[in-house]
């Protein structure tokens, strides 16, 4: 049965709550040049209460769609929550994202106000800005416009907001763009309720609360679901304190400092984290050094430490596929990463391995109240009260994601174990037939070809070609070793993997490509997932010559 809605309370409850109970407690924790910026709860509360005043001050009528472009900052939370301490509806936006996409979101949600943030690139972002948009720059440290009205004098114009406004659970809070591998985004729909119903339900399972020390470390876009539900929420919701990373340079510093008890990361961020290891102590040497009893603990704890990751009870691992071999590979040192699924349509609320229960290549079991099925075409299906309410102004793409028990359609492809842990086995629409007429799923294969240190990305392709071929991005790693000793290894695990599958899954080739996928270059989504048209637009031209090519390794 599933429990009484009067437990659900929303964001702006607790920060009341904390504003009360703890205001000298520590909140967030901003790094700039060097030092360290304090924001207790009260101080938080105070120019949230003030930025609330000065947007009601606009007289816009409510639940006014306001967005919010910046990297993740003390500000980005503030201003998310004196959005809907004013009584609007917050869209978030990904810091990296081209001007085009900032018009035709900003145009789409009928947003009135822009909080422009900390940014790498506004000048090639700014003219995606619709003619008269009222822009709110964060402080003078984020180096954004000085055309703008800035936060700080805003806010010594207004005195902060009395008592403690708060919203039904049914009103609108979000609309969360998604990045989407394919077409333009779309604007998923979030109540406070489906949000407090995610993060009250996923913190009986990982029970962050009964850590002594409950720092967050907060880096990964907060514009995107996961980000947003984890750290957001999750220091909402237990009284918790946020260290934010400066920039990609400070990075390792500021997570050393930090500590954080809870931690996520991209599985490109895991790895690159393996390859730091590994250059400074080789595999050998580990190994060695790791059979060695007494020496083996002060190993772990001093990897942990240089890591950031002492601390850390809780280390979590989503969005794209993680080969098992990493996964075990960090065991090993101590680290147990936890693997989480979902996505943006269900507040990143689905699946998660429990910390006493791992199970290497499936991604958890079901949370609380989730209920899975495998649909007839073997696509995953989930429903629970964390379910979204629909694409905004998207009437037959909301109707098409949901079938008609009004389960969610994932889009992904898996199978369910008897005790309910979930293995992902590839996307719906990416499976693609050869020309040979037969039909291959490239998430497994790609998975296998990943388990090689000398790859950082991956992308089978095929269509209309007699058999796959694979195109690769070379890692770190892989571009400073001997081009004999890499070539040697991608053969080796050609012939590995297409021993594991079946004939007419067997990649020909495997084309080693000399520009990596970013996001900048448009070939991977803001999350870090690939996205695959754009990458058989880029390379498709070349399929046939390269498949046709004597050799089985190709270097582009």
């Amino acid at each position: 049965m599933i429990p009484d809605r009067s437990q659900y309370k929303t964001p702006l409850h607790l920060l009341y709550k904390w504003e009360q109970e703890t205001p000298k407690n520590l909140y967030l924790k901003q790094p700039f040049n060097g030092r360290w910026i304090n924001f207790t709860w009260q101080d938080a509360a105070e120019q949230i209460r003030r930025m609330a005043a000065a947007l009601q001050a606009m007289h816009l009528p409510p639940q006014s769609k306001i967005a919010i472009v910046s990297k993740n900052c003390a500000h980005w939370i503030m201003a998310d929550l004196s959005i809907m301490m004013s009584g609007h509806v917050s869209v978030p936006l990904y810091p990296n994202i081209n001007a085009g996409t900032l018009e035709y979101v900003l145009q789409h949600s009928e947003a009135k106000v822009l909080f422009v943030g900390k940014l790498d690139n506004w000048s090639h972002m700014k003219s995606g800005v619709p003619e008269g948009m009222y822009c709110i720059s964060f402080p003078e440290y984020y180096n954004t416009d000085k055309s703008y009205d800035n936060w700080d004098d805003l806010i010594a114009q207004h005195e902060p907001l009395t008592g403690n406004p708060n919203r039904n659970l049914d009103d609108l809070m979000t609309i969360i763009y998604t990045s989407g591998t394919t077409g333009k985004p779309k604007g998923v729909m979030h109540s406070y309720y489906t949000i407090s119903y995610a993060i009250t339900q996923a913190l009986q399972v990982i029970d962050i609360s009964q850590l002594q020390q409950r720092h967050f470390f907060s880096y990964l876009p907060l514009s995107h679901i996961a980000e947003r539900i984890l750290v957001e929420m999750g220091t909402l919701y237990t009284g918790s304190t946020v260290y934010f990373a400066e920039s990609l340079d400070t990075f390792a510093d500021n997570l050393r400092f930090a500590q954080p008890t809870v931690f996520m990361a991209v599985p490109r961020i895991w790895t690159k984290f393996q390859k730091k290891i590994l250059e400074k102590m080789p595999q050998q040497r580990l190994n060695l050094l790791l059979s060695i009893p007494v020496i083996s603990g002060l190993i772990k704890k001093k990897i942990r430490q240089s890591l950031g990751l002492s601390n850390a009870v809780f280390c979590f691992t989503g969005a794209a596929p993680i080969p098992a071999t990493l996964l075990d590979w960090f065991q090993k040192l101590g680290i147990s990463i936890l693997e989480v699924y979902a996505m943006t349509e269900n507040s990143a609320y689905s699946h998660c391995t429990r910390p006493d229960n791992i199970r290497f290549g499936y991604v958890g079991q079901p949370m609380p109240f989730v209920d899975v099925k495998i649909s007839e075409i073997g696509e995953i299906l989930v429903k629970s009260d964390a379910n979204m309410l629909g694409y905004y102004k998207e009437p037959e793409q909301t109707a098409a994601a949901f079938d008609e028990n009004g389960y969610l359609k994932t889009g992904d492809k898996g199978v369910v174990a008897k005790d309910g842990f979930l293995k992902i086995t590839g996307r719906v629409k990416e499976i693609f037939k050869t020309e040979k007429g037969k039909y291959v799923a490239p998430a497994p294969i790609e998975m296998e070809i990943l388990e090689n240190e000398f790859i950082e990305q991956v992308c089978v392709v095929g269509a209309n070609l007699p058999q796959p071929i694979a195109l690769v991005v070379l890692s770190e790693v892989a571009r400073t070793a001997e081009k004999g000793k890499v070539g040697e290894s991608l053969g080796q695990t050609l012939s590995t993997v297409n021993q594991k599958f079946e004939s007419h899954e067997h990649v020909k080739t495997l084309v080693v490509v000399k520009d990596e996928w970013t996001v900048e270059n448009s070939l991977l989504t803001p999350s870090l997932k690939i996205k695959r048209n754009p990458i058989e637009e880029t390379y498709g031209g070349r399929f046939s010559y390269w498949y046709n090519h004597p050799e089985t390794i190709i270097w582009e």
